[in-house]
C-alpha cells in the first residue's frame, strides 16, 4: 500500500475521503463544512440522524450519491487533534473500514494542522489497519479488492482541498511543520508500521513454512537488504559455543536450531553511543516436547517465536528511522518436539554461563534458549538489556490477554519502560520480583532447577532468566504471552499475530539516543 502526502481535493478521483474530526471540531470544521455544501447539506442531516457523535472508536460513512467522485465519506473520531494514540487506532479503524467497503483510494484529512508526530501515527495506523495476512489463500478466498492508496492531506497553510469552492484559511500553528517534514514523518510511519506487520507475518506463518533455518534465512535477508550485521549460528556453531541449554530444546526436531545475531550500526561512530541489546524467544514450534500439551490450542504454539518476530521487526524498523544508537538483536530460535533424542525431565544441561541445571519439565523450554542468550547477550556489555518471550501461562492468568508483564532489576528502568508504553498506547504492567519464590528452584543434584512451585509461575520464570544476565544491572524482561497472539480483533490488530512490543520498544529507544 503507498501512503503518500499531498493536498486532496473533493473533486480527486478517490473511492473515499476520510476526515478526522473530534467532538470539539466536528460542528466547525471546514472540511465537513465544504463537503457538506457539495451533499447540499445532506452530510449533517446524515449526522443529525444518526445521533453520531465523535465518540472513542466512531466511524460514520455517508454516500455521495454521485455528487462526488468519491463514492464514500467517512467521519472518523479522535479525542484530541494531536492525540497520537487515537489518531493511530481511528487511522487503523478507518483502513479496515474502507477496505472492507472495497475501497481502493482514500484521501485523509487529519483534524488540525499536521506535525510529525501525528501525520506519522495516521501513516501508522492506516498501515497497520490495512494488514491482512492472506498468503496461503486461493481462488474464492483471495480478497477482492485491496486499499492501495491512501493520501493524506495536513492541512498545511490554507485548506487546498477545495479547489473550485471558496477556501477557508486555517490557523497558523505556533511551530508550523514543513512538508518535507510532514513526508519525512509518513515515510517513517509506513517503516514502524511495515515493521509491525513483518513481526505480525513471523507470528502467522505455519510451523512447516517458519522453520529455525527459514527464520534465519529470513534475517539474512533483512540484514543484507538494509545493510545490517548479521551472524548465524547453526546446531555444530551452537555446540561450540556451550550453548547447551538452548541445544538441548531443540535436539528432539529434525529442524535444526539457529542462533541469530543481528546489528544495527548509525553510519558515524560516536564514544558515548547507547548499546541496546534485545533478545526474542524463538520458538518456532512447542509442542511441549516429553512433556507434551494438550491437542486443544497447539496449533496457536506457532507464536511461540512473537520475542524473536519482534526482534526481527526491530530491526527493520530501525533501517526505516535511523536513530542515533547502536543496537543488537538477537533471536534462539528452536523446535521444542518429543522425539527419541529429545532431553528429558530429570536431566541436567550445563548452561553458557557454567551454572548446571536440573530440567523439570520440557514443556517450560523458553527460559532455557533464552538463558544461553541473555548470557551470549550480557557478554556484549549492553547499557540496557531487554528481552521479549511468549514465556508463560501464568502471565496470562495474572494479567489477562491484553497486557505483558514487565520484570526488571531495576525499578528507574522499568518507570522509563512504564512511560513509554504510555507514549505507545501499549499496556503491561511492572511485577516484582519476589525473592523468596527462588526457593522453589532450588534443586538437590544441579545449581539450579529451571521451573518452581506452580504459584507464581510468571515470576520465577523471570527469576530464572536473572540468573544469567552476568553483570548487567539494567535489565528488563516482557513476559509477552497474552497480547502477541489473540483470538479476536483489537484496535490495532486483526486475529493472530499482533507485533505487541514494538511500538514501546522504538519510544524506549527514543529516551537513549
Amino acid at each position: 500500500m503507498k501512503v503518500q502526502l499531498s493536498s486532496v481535493s473533493l473533486s480527486s478521483a478517490l473511492d473515499a475521503i476520510a476526515i478526522l474530526v473530534t467532538e470539539e471540531s466536528l460542528a466547525k470544521d471546514a472540511v465537513v463544512s465544504l463537503v457538506d455544501a457539495a451533499l447540499d447539506g445532506a452530510l449533517r442531516k446524515h449526522i443529525a440522524a444518526e445521533e453520531w457523535k465523535p465518540k472513542k472508536d466512531a466511524i460514520l460513512s455517508a454516500p455521495t450519491f454521485g455528487k462526488l467522485k468519491a463514492r464514500k465519506i467517512y467521519l472518523v473520531a479522535v479525542s484530541k487533534s494531536d492525540d497520537v494514540i487515537a489518531i493511530r487506532a481511528a487511522c487503523a479503524k478507518l483502513a479496515r473500514t474502507a477496505q472492507s467497503d472495497k475501497c481502493k483510494s482514500v484521501g485523509l484529512f487529519l483534524a488540525a494542522e499536521g506535525t510529525h508526530d501525528t501525520a506519522r501515527a495516521a501513516a501508522e495506523g492506516v498501515t497497520l489497519g490495512a494488514y491482512r495476512f492472506t498468503k496461503y489463500f486461493t481462488g474464492d478466498r483471495l480478497p477482492k479488492s485491496t486499499l492501495a492508496t491512501v493520501t493524506i492531506d495536513a492541512r498545511l497553510g490554507s485548506d487546498k482541498s477545495t479547489k473550485g469552492t471558496k477556501a477557508t484559511k486555517a490557523k497558523p500553528a505556533t511551530k508550523p511543520t514543513s512538508a518535507a517534514q510532514l513526508a519525512i514523518a509518513i515515510t517513517e510511519g509506513v517503516g514502524v508500521g511495515g515493521a509491525i506487520n513483518l513481526v505480525r507475518d513471523l507470528v502467522n506463518e505455519p510451523p512447516n513454512e517458519l522453520t529455525p533455518a527459514s527464520f534465519a534465512t529470513r534475517a539474512a535477508a533483512l540484514c543484507k537488504s538494509h545493510n545490517l550485521g548479521c551472524k548465524i549460528f547453526d546446531k555444530k556453531k551452537i555446540l561450540a559455543e556451550n550453548m547447551h541449554l538452548f541445544y538441548a530444546v531443540g535436539r528432539g526436531s529434525a529442524n535444526e536450531p539457529r542462533f541469530i545475531h543481528m546489528t544495527y550500526l548509525p553510519p558515524k561512530p560516536r564514544k558515548d553511543r547507547k548499546r541496546l541489546v534485545v533478545v526474542g524467544k524463538g520458538l518456532t514450534f512447542d509442542s511441549g516436547g516429553i512433556s507434551i500439551k494438550q491437542a486443544a490450542g497447539m496449533g496457536d504454539m506457532k507464536s511461540d517465536m512473537a520475542g524473536g518476530a519482534l526482534s526481527m521487526g526491530l530491526m527493520a524498523a530501525l533501517a526505516a528511522l535511523r536513530p542515533d544508537i547502536e543496537v543488537h538483536a538477537i533471536i534462539a530460535a528452536a523446535e521444542n518436539m518429543p522425539d527419541a533424542d529429545a532431553y528429558r525431565p530429570g536431566d541436567i544441561w550445563r548452561s553458557l554461563d557454567g551454572k548446571t541445571v536440573e530440567i523439570i519439565n520440557t514443556d517450560a523450554e523458553g527460559r532455557l534458549v533464552l538463558a544461553d542468550a541473555l548470557t551470549y547477550a550480557a557478554k556484549l556489555k549492553p547499557d540496557v538489556l531487554i528481552d521479549h518471550a511468549t514465556l508463560t501461562g501464568a502471565c496470562l492468568v495474572a494479567l489477562g490477554t491484553s497486557t505483558a508483564a514487565l520484570y526488571s532489576n531495576s525499578d528507574t528502568l522499568a518507570a522509563s519502560y512504564v512511560a513509554a508504553a504510555k507514549v505507545s498506547g501499549e499496556a503491561l504492567w511492572h511485577m516484582p520480583l519476589i525473592e523468596e519464590l527462588r526457593e522453589s528452584m532450588k534443586s538437590d543434584v544441579a545449581d539450579i532447577k529451571h521451573t518452581g512451585d506452580r504459584f507464581g509461575g510468571s515470576i520465577i520464570g523471570g527469576l530464572f532468566l536473572r540468573e544469567f544476565i552476568g553483570d548487567c544491572k539494567q535489565w528488563i524482561h516482557m513476559d509477552i504471552a497474552g497480547p502477541a497472539f489473540v483470538d479476536r480483533a483489537t484496535a490495532l490488530s486483526p486475529k493472530g499475530g499482533t507485533g505487541y512490543g514494538l511500538l514501546t520498544l522504538l519510544s524506549f529507544i527514543d529516551t537513549l539516543v
